[in-house]
């Protein structure tokens, strides 16, 4: 036999081997292996009600309604950049960082996202929304200062566009104006404006306006947990007491005891609330 067909014949010997023992023996080993020891997990630690499946213990869902605004007798997640929100055919984070706090016509910055989310939820908890680099109306404190170096001589609130009310009435002497829709303002030197809240006082978790990484994370911090539990246990009609008993049944400690922060479940705590 030539030795070129031996050497096609060897080559094809070993395609079907490693395909039989890589594509079939070792994913029916592993799979076996993990249903035998693991088997809610490798299903997808699926959680079942009244024989439905609501959800995955480690998959994050929202609370919201058709209109997509909270339900208030719920708690609420994290904000998801996965799809259109917890898509696990999407999953990502938003790819934006702290340099992003000017809005464009098509996009919110990450700040001015950060700010309305923590104004937001301050007004339906009862709490001050207002952190650093934020201003009262909910966007980013970030002035656009002209010329870009030496004396100022114009500033412009960029992610207030008029009729707003500046943040702030101004910079360094100059009158601080909203920003005229249309007109562009990159020759500018960008300038956040830190304002007066110090970080201790902040009453809105960071977990309660940025997303994971994957987008998918089902929990929320102790502290948002918390911060939510009186306005949960105002709708539901029960003691506060109550509901902060459930948080603690459903707070996971530090990974091997070290790593991390304890977490909150929220499908688990919310499906322990719908319990009679």
């Amino acid at each position: 036999m030539p030795s070129w067909i031996r050497q096609h014949l060897a080559a094809v010997r070993a395609l079907v081997v490693l395909t039989l023992v890589t594509g079939a023996l070792y994913p029916l080993a592993v799979t076996g292996v993990a249903q035998l020891l693991f088997g809610r997990q490798a299903n997808g630690s699926m959680i079942e009600r009244d024989g439905r499946t609501v959800g995955s213990a480690l998959v994050g869902q929202s609370f919201t309604d058709a209109a997509g605004k909270p339900v208030a007798r719920y708690f609420q997640s994290r904000p998801s950049a996965a799809g259109d929100g917890y898509d696990m055919l999407s999953t990502a984070a938003s790819n934006l960082g702290p340099e992003d706090v000017v809005d464009t016509p098509d996009r919110a910055s990450l700040l001015t996202q950060v700010c309305a989310r923590s104004k937001a939820i301050g007004e339906r908890e009862g709490v001050s929304g207002a952190r650093p680099y934020c201003t009262p109306d909910g966007a980013g404190a970030v002035l656009k200062v002209f010329p870009a170096v030496g004396k100022p001589v114009r500033a412009v609130s960029v992610n207030q566009a008029c009729p707003a009310t500046p943040f702030a009435a101004e910079y360094r002497g100059v009158k601080v104006e909203c920003a005229r829709p249309g007109e562009d303002y990159a020759a500018g030197r960008t300038v956040p404006v830190r304002g007066g809240v110090a970080e201790a006082a902040v009453a809105v978790p960071a977990d309660a306006v940025t997303a994971s990484g994957s987008g998918l994370d089902p929990h929320i911090s102790l502290a948002y947990a918390e911060l939510q539990a009186p306005r949960v246990a105002r709708e539901r009609g029960v003691g506060v007491d109550r509901v902060r008993a459930l948080i603690r049944e459903h707070t996971t400690g530090r990974a091997l005891g070290f790593m991390g922060e304890p977490a909150v479940n929220v499908l688990e705590l919310n499906l322990a609330l719908d319990r009679p």
